[in-house]
């Protein structure tokens, strides 16, 4: 897969319901590239499918985790892409501070979630990180 597959899966993500002209003008590439590339992803069986995630679904990867990344220079938007393309990975923040981005993983047990950490701490430009694994989450009171 290179940055443009990345890329593609990684819009997917954000809105799997994007039309193929849609998806073109946000990589900078023709409507004919994007159904290849998704072809293609589809047939090596990159992607499976498209689908709705709801609160329910949480179930299925109980396994969470909030992943604090430091990227040496300027490789934050090079990275979030290549997150954003993790099937484990469910949202990713800038921040400032002392970390650049903060990861929300889900993963089906420990050994998933070990194997993707480390995949990630592989990524050329990540220099460090600080995992915390969520043990319950309790729905803020709105005013």
């Amino acid at each position: 897969m290179d940055m443009t597959d990345q890329s593609l899966i990684a819009e997917l993500r954000r809105d799997g319901r994007a039309s193929v002209m849609t998806l073109a003008d946000r990589l900078g590439v023709s409507r004919a590239t994007i159904r290849a590339r998704m072809a293609r992803l589809q047939g090596a069986g990159e992607i499976l499918g498209f689908t709705v995630i709801t609160r329910g679904d949480v179930a299925d990867a109980p396994v969470r985790g909030l992943m604090m990344i430091g990227i040496e220079g300027r490789g934050a938007e090079r990275i979030t892409t290549r997150l954003s393309g993790l099937p484990q990975v469910t949202a990713v923040h800038s921040t400032n501070g002392r970390w650049d981005l903060i990861v929300e993983l889900a993963a089906r047990s420990l050994v998933e979630l070990d194997q993707v950490l480390n995949q990630i701490r592989g990524m050329e430009g990540v220099t460090s990180s600080e995992t915390s694994l969520l043990l319950s989450t309790r729905r803020a009171r709105s005013r």
